[in-house]
């Protein structure tokens, strides 16, 4: 569930900002040879002048002298800071994370919980994730880019949940099949009824609270908190169609 990227060595300030006329959607050139290595340069460097200057200071002219890619190319493909921005969240969801497979939910969410704690504290990494979701404040595509690789990131999640399910350590969903047992069902209907995404986020939600907006500190016993009350929940099917297992479908959620 992080923001990872490689960053360059080396940074130098850049001079100078201008907006062009709408950017194209990002992720709309098939990656591939060149195309793929120029994203990634410009990825890079985008990801260092956030850290860097913050996103009022980032410039094309940054990244263009960062990414080695000439301003000009930048102009025409990504016309403005938003449309670098945007493209570098999308080409960071393009990347081969998975869920935590454990062995158990416990583990699982747990798993989950220590690596938002790592990606916001490790100041091997924090810079780069932070500067990105501090963008997402000033720039409304930013944040629709950043909503996107959430989301995408809380889809893949439906894998840990599948797993629970049949491991039936969560209770099964109100539309499940009463003749198939849990440890029986398919991949495909396993979960039918739990939201994985509602779950992630019980887990996730209080960590990024207390980074950005209370500025606490987060530790592995905050991680824990969230995690028992994850899980409290799940088995109370907090996370079901139905809001609760058992509950009536007209019953409040």
């Amino acid at each position: 569930m992080q923001l990872e990227s490689q960053l360059p060595e080396q940074t130098v300030p850049g001079n100078g900002r201008e907006c062009g006329g709408p950017a194209p959607t990002p992720g709309t050139r098939r990656p591939g040879g060149r195309t793929a290595r120029t994203r990634a340069a410009v990825r890079d460097a985008v990801l260092a002048g956030l850290t860097e200057h913050g996103y009022p200071g980032l410039t094309v002219e940054y990244v263009a002298a960062h990414s080695g890619v000439h301003k000009t190319t930048l102009y025409r493909r990504w016309k403005d800071v938003e449309g670098l921005v945007a493209d570098a969240l999308d080409l960071a969801g393009e990347d081969s994370w998975v869920p935590p497979d454990t062995g158990s939910l416990e583990g699982d969410l747990r798993a989950l919980a220590q690596e938002v704690v790592t990606s916001f504290t490790d100041p091997a990494v924090a810079a780069s994730g932070s500067a990105m979701i501090a963008a997402a404040f000033q720039s409304e595509r930013a944040a629709e880019a950043l909503r996107d690789y959430y989301i995408e990131r809380f889809a893949r999640c439906e894998a840990l949940v599948e797993r629970a399910v049949r491991r039936g350590e969560l209770p099964a969903p109100p539309d499940a099949a009463p003749e198939i047992p849990a440890d029986a069902a398919s991949d495909a209907t396993a979960h039918r009824g739990i939201d994985a995404g509602a779950l992630v986020r019980s887990v996730s939600a209080p960590l990024f609270f207390r980074l950005f907006i209370t500025r606490e500190p987060v530790d592995d016993t905050v991680a824990e908190q969230a995690v028992a009350a994850t899980l409290a929940a799940a088995h109370a099917g907090a996370f079901t169609a139905a809001g609760k297992a058992g509950a009536s479908p007209g019953a409040a959620r």
